[in-house]
This record gives structure tokens, sequence and C-alpha cells, in this order.
């Protein structure tokens, strides 16, 4: 039978830790190149951003000013309703008050619909923004050459801070879809 000893496995291990211990040695010495970029600065100064800002104003402005007008003429046919309700005989004031209540929920489900629109289209431009970006962090990584680059930092200092690079390369690129 053929025994079995840990010596030589141990050795082993303790040959690979080693080895390990000084390729870590070795790359701590060699000087790391880290860089931070500031998403939230990114999504809100880089060009591509504004674009898309601009773009959804001019997309839903007239939906808002639709549903605003709306609005407007529900609270005064409400402010209407309860002055004229005194003189007004029961029924007519019951048939008022259902046609109000039924414009006031066609309003609110329509407000709903473009809370709803607006938030699927804000979500599609800053998902098409944050790809760029990341696209523009990817290529500024790989030419430079860096090690690291974080999105989310308690703190970072400002001699790591690239968020300015990524925005004018992202300004510098065509607008997307153009």
């Amino acid at each position: 039978m053929k025994s079995f000893s840990l010596k030589p496995m141990f050795l082993k291990l303790a040959a690979a830790g080693m080895v390990a211990m000084f390729a870590v040695g070795a790359q701590a010495q060699e000087q790391l190149k880290i860089g931070y970029v500031n998403g939230d600065r990114v999504l809100r100064d880089a060009a591509p951003a504004k674009a898309s800002q601009a773009k959804l104003e001019a997309e839903f402005s007239k939906r808002e000013k639709d549903l605003a007008d709306v609005a407007t003429k529900l609270k005064a046919a409400g402010e209407k309703l309860d002055k004229d309700a005194p003189t007004l005989a029961e029924g007519e004031r019951n048939r008022r008050q259902r046609d109000l209540v039924a414009q006031d929920q066609e309003f609110q489900r329509k407000r709903r619909e473009f809370q709803e629109d607006l938030t699927q289209r804000k979500n599609e431009e800053l998902a098409s923004v944050v790809e760029r970006a990341n696209k523009v962090m990817k290529q500024i990584f790989d030419t430079e050459k860096y090690d690291l680059i974080i999105q989310e930092a308690v703190f970072a200092s400002p001699k790591i801070d690239i968020t300015d690079k990524v925005i004018k390369a992202l300004n510098a690129q065509a607008p997307a879809g153009k």
C-alpha cells in the first residue's frame, strides 16, 4: 500500500504562496493608474445629455401644455359648480358633478399615461447617453492605459478626476442618430 504524505503537498503550496507574495509585492511597487468619473456631471453637462433633454422637452411639451390646459378648465368647472350648486336643481347638480368626476378621471388617466411615456423615453435617452459615455471611458481606459476607472466613490481626489476629459470626448463626437 502506498503511503500518503502531506509534506510534499504542503511544500508545493508554500512555494506557490511565496511566488504569489513576490508577484503582489512587485506589482505594488509599480504605480497604478486610476481615474474617477462623476457620472452625474457627465449626464448633466455633456452635449449628448443636453441634446437628449432638449429632444424630450420638444417631444413632450405639447402634451404637457394640453394637460395643463385641461387641468385649468377642470378647476374652473369645479369652481363654477361650487358657485352654482346652491341655485341648481338636485338632478342638474348631480349630473354636473358626475360629468366633472368623469372628466377628472379621464384627465388623471391621461396624466398617468403622460408620466409613463415620459419616464420610458427618459430612460431610453439616458441609456443611450450612458452607453456612449461608457464607450468613451473604455477608449480613454485603453488609450491612456488606466488600471481602473471608477464612477461611484465616497471621496475622490481631483488628481484622478477625469470627468472633464470624458465630457470633452463626448462633446467632440457627432450626435447619435444624426
